[in-house]
């Protein structure tokens, strides 16, 4: 626990490459005050980050902690935290976030906040483990913390909903039906204060998957898809002229239409992993648990962009089938009665058809936007970097 004698308080932000820098940018304006409110006013808290490879090329939480531990002590801060965006477990449990006692050091992982807005859950997560850190982990510690904070103003800060002090943020959403299970490791041989995990293993593994799913940012890949969307336009247009795919379109079932829209998303996500080598092998990784989690995560993350991209070519096809068909040549080669329903149908046989012949054969545009969208791939360039960097200061010694 932290003497209160001392005036500054500085707290260091160490944040993985990609989203976890960003969030950092955004929370170091905004941490110095809620931190006097939250944790003590009298005290003069300063928050700077840096980003730091390492922090998001390890699955493993305790080098995480070491590497923020070393940086701690070379910035001299007070405080350390690390926003690592890769997946971290504790006994098979998704793992939060957990605090490094004897160091003041402490570890968010951001997947395991699952896929809804980051800021508030991440800001009222260091609140909480700085707290935890500041006045200790003990039953006694956290009762004096607790009136501390009920004892504020709580119309000071309405967006900081986390009035408890041993939550590590207010349940919202997902949390109604994942509680967070915050925890004092009892075990001879670890010297983590408190430990914050999901409770249900499945639950907390589907939160995961959506965590991470959302830190790939999917739809930053969908500008690789413009060429797609024009070779796919353009076999589809072309086939728009023909009676075959009106006829088409009307004979078929909705069944059968949500069936083609199925497997042309499916192959065209399948068409993307071969093409652009996204599969991790098991050469590529030896936890055979986490090259299933990232694969897993691949493909939803391309199934989100996929269906991005899908919408959008339904949208240009539908006008398009609007502006080029007339309803009275239409009526002539359809036996029933035609209505606009009939142009729906069409336009969304025209994106599934174009779909599967048109964009299966094609490569996406900027392939280093469509790796860098994958866990495996982000991570080898990390631990490239950090190649590099040691090799530099190898150099520098001698």
């Amino acid at each position: 626990m932290i003497l209160l004698t001392a005036s500054i308080k500085k707290v260091g932000l160490v944040a993985a490459p990609g989203y976890p820098d960003k969030l950092g940018a955004i929370l170091e304006n905004e941490l110095p005050d809620m931190l006097a409110y939250y944790v003590d006013e009298t005290a003069d808290w300063q928050v700077e980050y840096k980003v730091l490879s390492l922090t998001g090329a390890t699955e493993d939480p305790r080098e995480v902690l070491e590497a923020t531990l070393d940086e701690k002590q070379e910035q001299g801060w007070t405080f350390a935290i690390a926003l690592t965006d890769l997946p971290l477990f504790h006994d098979k449990k998704t793992l939060i976030a957990e605090t490094l006692a004897r160091g003041c050091t402490a570890l968010i992982s951001l997947p395991g906040l699952g896929a809804a807005p980051m800021v508030k859950r991440v800001r009222e997560a260091i609140l909480q483990l700085i707290n935890e850190m500041y006045y200790g982990s003990s039953d006694k510690d956290r009762e004096k913390a607790e009136e501390r904070i009920q004892s504020k103003d709580k119309d000071k800060y309405p967006e900081l909903k986390n009035k408890s002090s041993t939550k590590l943020m207010r349940r919202r959403g997902l949390e109604l039906f994942s509680p967070i299970l915050r925890e004092a490791p009892v075990e001879m041989d670890s010297d983590v204060d408190v430990r914050f995990t999901i409770r249900s293993r499945v639950v907390g593994l589907l939160r995961l998957i959506t965590g991470m799913v959302r830190a790939n940012r999917p739809w930053s890949m969908f500008p690789a898809f413009m060429k797609v969307i024009v070779l796919a336009f353009t076999t589809g247009a072309y086939a728009l002229v023909f009676p075959t795919l009106w006829k088409l379109s009307d004979h078929y079932s909705t069944w059968r239409m949500l069936l083609l829209s199925v497997l042309s998303i499916l192959a065209m996500i399948i068409w993307i992993i071969l093409a652009h080598h996204l599969w991790e092998r098991k050469k590529d990784k030896e936890n055979s648990h986490l090259r299933r989690l990232y694969n897993t995560v691949t493909f939803f993350t391309l199934a989100v962009s996929v269906m991005l991209y899908y919408a959008l070519l339904f949208l240009i096809f539908l006008v398009t089938v609007f502006l080029l068909i007339p309803k009275s040549m239409l009526e002539s080669q359809l036996s029933a009665d035609v209505g606009y329903m009939q142009f729906f149908y069409i336009a969304w046989t025209a994106t599934s058809v174009s779909t599967i012949i048109g964009a299966l054969g094609s490569a996406l545009e900027n392939e280093e936007v469509v790796l860098s969208a994958t866990y495996g791939y982000r991570q080898r360039q990390r631990y490239e970097q950090m190649k590099e960097a040691e090799e530099n200061e190898d150099k520098e010694r001698y």
